[in-house]
């Protein structure tokens, strides 16, 4: 069967998100990259079960990577298996979680995945309950991603992670006028991107739809299609 996989930014749990332009383009066989804050596996409300049942039953697949606003505990329950050549949580039918430091092959080309990130407003989460330190990657995790990049002689199409290599992170935040903030996460990326080869990098936690430099997007609202391999 044909997939057109597509990738677009943090969710957030947003109900509107479902009823984008991007969203409603997507079809039997299709696969939606979501980098990261996927955000509708959060408080387990009535309302998230809801959406749960919705993206389980479409024709398409939806693939999130973590991020710093998704229930750890929760994700981590989940089934893990195996889907296009990586792991997986299935969460339920057509929904699923990629695992960090996978490599997954679709339409022919090969898509590199790691989650996670580090809140900055993790003090008043805390307080509220909805922080889960599984947020950051662990050195097992990282070393993990590191393997499987360089049992594929370090080169893949697509690095799709929610956090940014720091260069760019730092780029971006420059241009903003805000402070500085990378973190170790996004220095191991930014060694990723210094020793692999690829094609294009996405990443979301950002919040902007914007071509930082020729091989990195930053993706939020819009849903952009990945060519298939020729």
């Amino acid at each position: 069967m044909f997939e057109t996989v597509y990738v677009t930014g943090d969710m957030h749990g947003s109900l509107e998100r479902l009823y984008d332009k991007g969203f409603r383009r997507l079809k039997s066989g299709d696969v939606l990259i979501i980098c990261g804050d996927f955000g509708y596996i959060f408080d387990g409300g009535k309302t998230e079960k809801q959406v749960i049942d919705y993206l389980a039953t479409r024709r398409f697949v939806t693939a999130f990577l973590d991020g710093t606003h998704d229930n750890m505990n929760t994700i981590n329950r989940a089934r893990v298996t195996y889907w296009h050549g990586g792991m997986v949580h299935r969460i339920k039918g057509n929904l699923i979680h990629l695992m960090r430091g996978q490599i997954f092959e679709i339409e022919g080309n090969s898509f590199f995945t790691f989650g996670g990130g580090e809140s900055t407003d993790k003090d008043m989460r805390l307080e509220q309950g909805f922080w889960w330190r599984e947020e950051e990657p662990t050195p097992f995790e990282m070393a993990e991603g590191a393997k499987r990049l360089d049992e594929a002689g370090c080169k893949v199409d697509y690095i799709i992670t929610h956090e940014p290599p720091s260069l760019v992170k730092s780029a971006i935040l420059l241009r903003r006028g805000s402070s500085d903030r990378v973190n170790k996460l996004n220095g191991y990326f930014q060694e990723i991107g210094n020793s692999c080869d690829f094609r294009h990098w996405y990443f979301g936690s950002l919040h902007e739809d914007r071509v930082i430099t020729p091989r990195h997007t930053c993706v939020f609202r819009e849903t952009l299609a990945i060519p298939p391999k020729e």
